[in-house]
């Protein structure tokens, strides 16, 4: 199916990904440039408060764009928002969803979300895509 056949409420796709493990954080501290300990080092994030260590939020933003790869030849993300809502801690799993919201010609609308394996929403947003 193509975007331009979905109506709103379908799903675009889901993504469950693998456990979060640190390598995977600290490569993306190196990605990104946010080297915050917090990030990677279990007693960093226990000195903050935190009960271990926390992925980054734009670690678990970034992954929900993976949803939209296989559509990027003809559309692209015009505008992307989402709130941060939880924490993603070392060993959680976390399934990535969109669902349409708005269709409209050349343009479309996407509720986005991540949770945890707990079923608990810890990314919410929206997405608008473009056709080119």
């Amino acid at each position: 199916m193509t975007i331009a056949e979905l109506r709103p409420g379908a799903k675009l796709g889901s993504i469950t990904l693998p456990p979060v493990d640190r390598l995977t954080l600290i490569k993306y501290a190196g990605a990104s440039g946010d080297y915050n300990p917090i990030h990677t080092i279990d007693e960093e994030a226990e000195k903050a408060g935190l009960p271990g260590v926390i992925a980054h939020g734009m670690w678990t933003m970034g992954s929900l764009g993976k949803l939209f790869s296989p559509y990027l030849d003809e559309w692209f993300i015009r505008d992307y928002s989402v709130r941060f809502k939880g924490m993603v801690f070392l060993g959680d799993v976390i399934t990535l969803d969109a669902a349409a919201e708005e269709m409209n010609g050349d343009t479309a609308s996407f509720l986005v979300s991540a949770r945890n394996q707990k079923g608990e929403e810890v990314v919410s947003g929206k997405v608008r895509m473009k056709r080119m």
